[in-house]
This record gives structure tokens, sequence and C-alpha cells, in this order.
């Protein structure tokens, strides 16, 4: 196949076999300097000795960016704003962590001179999408090299034989019989063992929370505090995006709580099975909701859920720079300037509930909703209000009688 000239690629690398690979392959094939740009969300040991291993296989440069604020910030909170959640279960750990990833990647290549950008994603999953939207939004006429789409190594077992034969450090320790990928939201499970649909993950392949049987037999309860739909303490304590995210890993991950185990739809047209960790962002979600339903008017509420399948589907789909999505944000943003307040989650042997809500902006008047005597709602009124909306089902009804 033809290929564009190129003089400096910035390859998105994490360290693993197939960036390390991906990364001689490029000085190989495209005869270029390749730079290593590694994005820090959160993954923890993930990225010791990143650098050194980058270096070691051949990289000109290497660029250690620490964005976890800004991910969590920028990108996860206004998610949680929207309530953002795609097919009913899946809190879009991984697709929200893309954009970020690959604006960090495009800001290094203007820094370097870089006329190229490589990413690792395969050619049947969304994560090639995500990236290369982003590329293409973010930096208009750079080159993007997929290798997964040009390659012919097909297998793990040729990618272990090629980094065998030019001496690229491999890793030695046993191969996960699935794959994952880790950041402050989540971590994911997907391939190998788990591609058969019926068969359960095993408890030790999870890694922020513990079982729902083994965590603590007593509840531990927790307040989280919201200014404009935005998470800004936990417990009384105000904490960075970042830390404030961190922490209720912590706390959901010893209750078990935000295990998921469901089947998408991906973007590109097949089916995949997914197996999902995200404790804080569960907690999250729920408080973010409990506020919610004290301090949002109605209309406004249902008018904003309307959209939150379609701003689910953007993000998983990787249209977050898109004219739609800003557009999205306006809207989901203007909902949120009264969602002022705290709620308390009750954790659980995996579940997580809502213990109370309280807001001083709350809608919520005892007066009008109690059960008990009071003299602000006469309960006649309600006589005419339904047979007003009853009379165009009154109308059909009568019509179909006359037809049958």
């Amino acid at each position: 196949m033809s290929r564009p000239a190129v003089n400096k690629v910035v390859l998105a690398y994490s360290g693993g076999l197939d960036t390390s690979v991906i990364l001689a392959w490029l000085k190989e094939v495209y005869g270029c300097e390749v730079v290593a740009f590694a994005a820090d969300l959160g993954q923890g040991d993930e990225m010791d000795g990143i650098r050194e291993k980058a270096l070691k296989t051949g990289a000109s440069e290497v660029h250690i960016e620490d964005i976890r604020e800004e991910f969590v910030r920028d990108f996860v909170f206004p998610a949680l704003r929207a309530n953002a959640i795609y097919e009913g279960y899946y809190l879009l750990g991984t697709s929200i962590a893309r954009p970020v990833i690959a604006k960090a990647q495009v800001e290094v290549a203007r820094r370097v001179g870089a006329d190229a950008v490589s990413h690792g994603s395969t050619g049947k999953g969304n994560d090639q999408v995500r990236f290369e939207l982003a590329y293409h939004t973010l930096m208009p006429g750079v080159t993007v090299i997929a290798p997964w789409r040009e390659w012919d190594l097909g297998s793990r077992t040729a990618l272990i034989d090629y980094a065998r034969k030019r001496g690229i450090p491999v890793p030695v320790t046993k191969e996960k019989p699935y794959s994952s990928d880790r950041n402050l939201l989540h971590i994911s499970y997907e391939g190998g063992i788990l591609e058969d649909p019926w068969r359960e993950p095993d408890d030790s392949m999870f890694v922020l929370t513990v079982s729902p049987e083994e965590a603590p037999d007593k509840p531990e309860y927790v307040t989280v505090e919201f200014k404009e739909g935005t998470p800004v303490a936990v417990n009384g304590e105000p904490l960075s995006p970042a830390d404030l995210l961190s922490t209720l890993n912590e706390m959901g991950g010893r209750h078990g709580v935000g295990r998921i185990d469901m089947v998408e739809n991906r973007y590109i047209g097949m089916k995949s099975r997914g197996i999902y960790e995200t404790p804080g962002g569960t907690v999250l979600h729920m408080a973010h909701r409990a506020v919610e339903s004290v301090t949002m008017d109605r209309e406004i509420m249902h008018m904003r859920d309307s959209l939150v399948p379609h701003f689910s589907r953007l993000i998983y789909n990787g249209y977050w720079f898109s004219p739609e999505m800003d557009w999205l944000r306006k809207c989901i943003d203007a909902t949120q300037t009264g969602v002022t307040g705290t709620a308390r989650i009750k954790l659980f042997k995996g579940g997580c509930s809502v213990a109370g809500r309280r807001s001083d902006d709350s809608l919520y008047m005892t007066d009008f909703a109690t059960f008990e005597e009071e003299s602000v709602f006469d309960q006649a009124d309600s006589t005419g209000f339904i047979k007003v909306n009853a009379l165009r089902l009154m109308i059909n009804a009568v019509h179909k009688r006359i037809k049958t």
C-alpha cells in the first residue's frame, strides 16, 4: 500500500506490548522519528517505568502528561451533569477518556513540530473512531497512522515474535486472558475469555471493587455536595475534581459498588461484551440525580432527560468535539444552574442507594406534598384537571365505537 511521507509522529503510548511494537514498526516502516506520548489519567502503577521503556524501544522523546484534573473537571463532570449513560448501564469511562488523550496528544504534536499522530486501537473497535475524529477536529490535515489497519501482524503471538526478533522488551508477567483499560473513572475488561457472554467473570479479575459478598456487613453513608450540578465536596470536605473522584472510588470500591456486565452495541456495527468497574462514578450518578430531584423543574428535567441518549451516543461514538456536542453541553449546563445541594448515599453489599437529599434551593414543599391535613391545595380542583385531560381520550374511545 502507498504510505504518506512522514518526518515525525507522536504516538499515544501505553508501554504495553501493542504500542511498544507500534513504536518500532513506525520507525521501521515509515522511517520517521517517533515521539512517545503517555497521558496519566489515573492508571496507577501502569505508568511505572514508561519513559525508560519508550526510550529503550527507540523513541526520540517521551512526553508524560498528568491530565487527571483536566480529565475529571472538563470531561467526566460535564458527562455527570448530563447523567450520561449508554444503553442503560455504561457510564462511558473509556469513551470519555479518549478525547482528552487526543487533545493532549495533539498539543504535544504541535509543540514538537510533528506532522503525524498514531494510536494503537484496532480496526474493529470504537477507540479508533474516537481518537481520529478528535485528531481531525483539533489538528485538521494531520496525517493519522493506524498500524492495526495497515500491518499483517494479526495476533498477539505475531506481535510477540516481532518484538523478540527486534529486541523489544516483552512483559514477562503472566498474560491475562482478557484486555483492560484503566483511568480515574473506571476499569474496563473485554476480549479473551469474556467473549462468551454466558460466562461469569472470575472475581479475581476485579481491581477497584471487592466482591459484594465479601463487602462489610455494615453500611457506610457518604454525603456529596453539589454546586450548579458539579460535585465539590465529600462528607463536608472540599476536594479537587480528581481527589473527589478518587475518594469516592475508595469508598464505593470497598462496598463492591459499580460493577457492570453488559453486551453493548459498538459504533462500528458489532456487539461487544464489556465488564466495568465504576465505583466513584456510580456514587456520583446516584447523588447527582438525588439533588436534581429536589431542585429541578419538572418540564426542564423531562426535556433534559430526552437529550441524555443523544448526549451519551455522541460521547460513545467519538463526537466530543463536534458542533452538536457543543450545543448539547450548553443546553445541559443551562439546566444545572439550580442544582445545588447535598445527597446522602448509602453503600452496602454492592448497592448504592439514596438515603437523603437537601438543598436551600429545593422545590420540594411539604405543605403541598403532604398526605396530612393542609390548607394550600384544594383537592377538589383535581376533578376539572382530570376531566380536561380525559377529553381527548373519551373522544377517541367514542370514535372507535362508532367505527366498529
